[in-house]
């Protein structure tokens, strides 16, 4: 009997960041914790968090991709990962790193920005509010 395998496709917002067949296994991050996929596995979608997706191939075997936030989406045997950035990598102690430095940190730069922005925008209208009433 033959088993049943996967298509995993990676995408980034301008491109296909990759696109593997024969995927006998992934597992990803939630906010809840790492779970898998298996092809049996019924329908799903998952928010996913910052982290490593590992997938298995039987011609590459174990894979591991650092992944930004973003979402899984499972329909038969299409699993569609849609994220901001993505690194491959073999090594799992340097992809782990990248993680930390690269997208969080950078999630945190974001923040910082949304704050500033936030502050210009309440002074403008502030000033604009106080404009009209002249």
């Amino acid at each position: 009997m033959q088993q049943t395998r996967m298509t995993l496709k990676i995408l980034l917002p301008f491109e296909i960041f990759a696109e593997k067949n024969g995927v006998s296994r992934i597992v990803a991050e939630t906010q809840e914790g790492s779970f898998g996929l298996l092809p049996q596995r019924l329908d799903c979608v998952a928010a996913l968090s910052p982290g490593i997706l590992i997938y298995e191939t039987e011609a590459e075997g174990e894979c591991y991709v650092a992944i930004d936030e973003g979402v899984l989406v499972k329909t038969g045997k299409d699993v569609l990962v849609s994220v901001r950035r993505a690194l491959v990598g073999t090594d799992l102690a340097q992809l782990h790193e990248a993680v930390k430095q690269e997208f969080l940190i950078l999630d945190e730069c974001e923040q910082s920005v949304r704050s500033v922005m936030a502050k210009l925008e309440t002074g403008f209208l502030r000033r604009f509010a106080s404009f009209q009433h002249e």
